[in-house]
């Protein structure tokens, strides 16, 4: 049985990256592989990713964009409140998370950032976790949205977002809005990199995965058995599909650029044949799990006791894992969302 504390390690506070890198590509990119009993490991920068890649390679990027959903307010009260939206759940309503001294009740009218009002009209989620907020008519949710909110920073970044922010928090290739936290591993790539990937004959899909708050919760559960994971809307389009088919049939790999690109695509291959459309999933990848879709993962560096950290080592294996976090650590390597990054391939060692 594996446990919370399978997935534990120490992480000094200083390696928690609260900036990002002028240079999307100058980050550094650690790369394992296993030789026979034993993991070498390679200490490369990012923008040497093409000598890492074969041409008829497939790289998969999320193209999720980030919304401004953090929203600051106060209820009729006077009661100061903080909202969190979760996603867009229609042209004028939002399921949000709200941090208030008090929990707002069905009907409550809340004025958001001195300029407009919402209404409470009621719970959702498994646990009733999120509450679901009506906008005004005369826009759309995600107008009011991006026009006053501020850019939702992971609770690990100690400032608020400022003007570097809004670029660097953003990768150069997001279209999609509907994510509150961005699929960072797509931060360190730019259009340099992009011509210099294009000239070695690797090839480019797209799929969408709007990151939720859900994302930064803890696990709470000892037993990771009984762990519930938080869902999250995907969706993958006919081109990337059919890039998948024309990459198995040239002998190239699946390359997936954040775990987020790999739970939709492995979430979609769970009913047999991998087929393109939209769904909500709550995948759990842990190890143990077969990979049906990914060949190779590009990630940056997990929380401890995160689901995402149970990921990798699913698909790299837990011992590669331990000693290529023991290694970024001792080598003062970044971690998280501004962090650096590791190239990874699949694994055949068992849980």
């Amino acid at each position: 049985m594996l446990t919370l504390d399978d997935f534990d390690f120490d992480l000094p506070p200083e390696l928690i990256a609260q900036t990002a890198l002028a240079d999307r590509a100058a980050s550094r990119l650690l790369v394992p592989r296993v030789q026979g009993m034993q993991t070498v490991l390679e200490d490369r920068v990012f923008r040497e990713l093409p000598d890492l890649l074969r041409p008829n390679d497939l790289l998969v990027f999320n193209d999720s964009r980030v919304l401004h959903a953090r929203l600051f307010g106060q209820k009729a009260t006077g009661g100061q409140v903080e909202v969190m939206v979760e996603r867009p759940v229609g042209d004028h309503e939002v399921l949000a998370m709200i941090r208030a001294s008090k929990s707002p009740k069905p009907g409550m009218r809340i004025r958001l950032m001195d300029a407009f009002d919402v209404e409470v009209t009621g719970r959702a989620g498994a646990n009733g976790e999120f509450f679901q907020l009506r906008f005004p008519g005369d826009a759309t949710a995600v107008d009011y949205i991006e026009r006053y909110g501020k850019l939702p920073l992971p609770p690990y970044i100690g400032h608020a977002a400022d003007a570097g922010d809004e670029t660097r928090y953003q990768t150069v290739y997001a279209r999609e809005l509907g994510s509150v936290a961005a699929p960072t591993a797509g931060l360190h790539f730019d259009e340099a990199l992009f011509t210099a990937l294009d000239a070695k004959g690797v090839r480019r899909a797209f799929v969408t995965l709007h990151v939720g708050a859900g994302t930064f919760q803890p696990v709470r559960e000892h037993d990771l058995s009984k762990h519930k994971m938080h869902r999250e809307c995907y969706s993958i389009p006919q081109d990337t599909i059919d890039a998948i088919s024309a990459t198995r049939a040239a002998g190239g790999r699946v390359i997936c650029v954040g775990t987020t690109a790999l739970r939709a695509l492995e979430s979609a291959a769970q009913q047999a044949e991998l087929k393109a459309g939209s769904a909500e999933t709550g995948i759990f990848i842990m190890p143990g799990y077969t990979f049906r879709v990914a060949d190779a993962l590009i990630t940056n560096f997990h929380l401890p006791k995160s689901t995402l950290l149970m990921l990798v080592s699913a698909l790299a294996g837990r011992e590669t894992i331990r000693s290529t976090y023991a290694h970024a650590i001792a080598n003062n390597y970044r971690f998280f969302s501004y962090g650096d990054a590791m190239f990874l391939e699949k694994s055949v060692e068992k849980a």
